[in-house]
C-alpha cells in the first residue's frame, strides 16, 4: 500500500481493503470540511466502485487500483479518481436498470453504478494507456 504525496493511494484491489480505501478518502475530505451529508454519498459510491474493481477488473487475477483524492477550491469540488489496470470496462456505457420495475423484474447488475450517478455530481470514465480511470464529481454544496 502507498500514499504518495497524501493524495494518491495505491492499494490491492480485494474487497477486504476497501475500509482502508475509506479511511483514506474520508481523511482528506474531513481535511476540506466536507459536510457530512455529502461525505457519506461519497462513501457509498466509493464502496460500489471499489468493490466493482476489486469484483471484475482483474478475475481470475490479482491487481492494484489506485485511488487519488483532489478537492478544488471556488466552488470546492472534490473529484476522486480510481485508476486499474484490468480489464478495459467502461461502468457507464450500461443502461440505467428500469427501477419502475420490482426487484423481480429487473435485470440482475447495474444498480451499484445507477446509484453511484444519481449521488454524485458527474461520474466520468475513459480508458488511456492501458487503464481503466474512473472520475467520481461532487460539489460541496
Amino acid at each position: 500500500m502507498t500514499d504518495t504525496d497524501n493524495k494518491e493511494l495505491t492499494i490491492e484491489a480485494l474487497a477486504e481493503n476497501l475500509p482502508q480505501v475509506v479511511e483514506f478518502v474520508d481523511d482528506k475530505l474531513e481535511q476540506a470540511d466536507c459536510p457530512m451529508k455529502i461525505q457519506m454519498q461519497i462513501d457509498v459510491a466509493l464502496e460500489e466502485i471499489f468493490i466493482n474493481i476489486a469484483s471484475y477488473a482483474y478475475n481470475p487475477d490479482k491487481g492494484t487500483a489506485t485511488v487519488r483524492v483532489e478537492v478544488s477550491e471556488e466552488p470546492v469540488v472534490v473529484t476522486i479518481t480510481f485508476v486499474d489496470h484490468g480489464i478495459p470496462y467502461d461502468p457507464l456505457a450500461k443502461e440505467d436498470p428500469d427501477v419502475t420495475l420490482s426487484a423481480e423484474e429487473r435485470e440482475i447488475g447495474g444498480l451499484g453504478i445507477f446509484m453511484t450517478k444519481k449521488l454524485m455530481d458527474d461520474v466520468v470514465y475513459e480508458y488511456k494507456d492501458g487503464s481503466n480511470i474512473l472520475r467520481l464529481i461532487k460539489r460541496f454544496k
